[in-house]
Formats: C-alpha cells, structure tokens, sequence
C-alpha cells in the first residue's frame, strides 16, 4: 500500500469512528426520550396529548436541572422522564413559582423511570426538576416529555 493511500484509509477509518462517536451520544439522547415516551404510554390511552418537544442532556448522580414551564389553570399535566440506564434512579417533581412543590400525590419513581402529575390551580410559571438520584455511568442521559388534558 502506497503512503498516500494508508494516509487516506487513516483519515477515513478516523472520520468513520468520529462518526459513530457523534451517533452514539445521539442515541443514548434519543434512547432516553424512548424510554420516557414509553413511560407516558399508558397515559395516551387515558386521553393525554403528549408534546412534540421535549428536553434532554446528561447529568451525574446527585444533579439536579430546572426546566421552566407555562402551565394553565384548568389543564392536567403529567411529566414523564427517562434514561436508558436501567440501574439508574431517576426523579421529576414540579414547584410553583414560589418553590412550593406543587406535584399531586398520584406522581411516581419506578427505577430509570419518573412522572409528576400536576392540574395548576393557577395559570403561571412552573419549574419541574429532573434528578438522576443514582447511575453507575459518570454520566446518564436524561429525557423529559410532557403531555395535557
């Protein structure tokens, strides 16, 4: 093999990888999004409208993220989060603007799954809080949807 053609299969091999690199971080994004998706299911057959968007990332045990979200008076929400890391525990609870927690009693944690269910007593800002509790991965990817009624 020629210099110029082992360079060439160099570079290509290292795009290749790079590749797969940037697929993988995207499908463990998109594989957490799966499993909160998964988790609303039940719900879809009780009337909820589950959101196109959604949010997502990567926290390490013990971090927490705020989402802010316009909720209305009158609607009934539920929150489902996700990850792909089965031995993960994850957690998602909702407070009012004051930081009163705001969540209804039916709200659940199962594992690498979390819902919080809230009908707002008033139109407003609302923050929901994701937590991954515990992983064994140094970092987990979270997904976050949301549906109404």
């Amino acid at each position: 093999m020629t210099h110029f053609l082992k360079t060439a299969w160099r570079a290509g091999v290292l795009v290749a990888l790079a590749f797969v690199a940037v697929s993988a971080g995207r499908a463990s994004v998109d594989d957490a999004q799966s499993f909160a998706l998964q988790a609303a299911e039940p719900y879809v057959k009780e009337g909820f409208q589950v959101r196109e968007d959604y949010w997502g990332g990567d926290l390490g045990s013990g971090e927490k993220k705020a989402v802010r979200q316009q909720l209305f008076k009158g609607n009934e929400y539920w929150f489902w989060l996700g990850t792909e890391v089965e031995a993960a525990k994850v957690s998602v609870h909702i407070y009012d603007s004051e930081g009163k927690l705001a969540e209804m009693p039916d709200s659940w944690q199962k594992g690498h799954f979390a819902a919080a269910h809230i009908t707002p007593k008033n139109t407003g800002s609302y923050f929901i809080i994701v937590e991954i509790e515990q992983s064994p991965e140094e970092r987990t990817h979270w997904a976050l949807v949301y549906g109404f009624r």
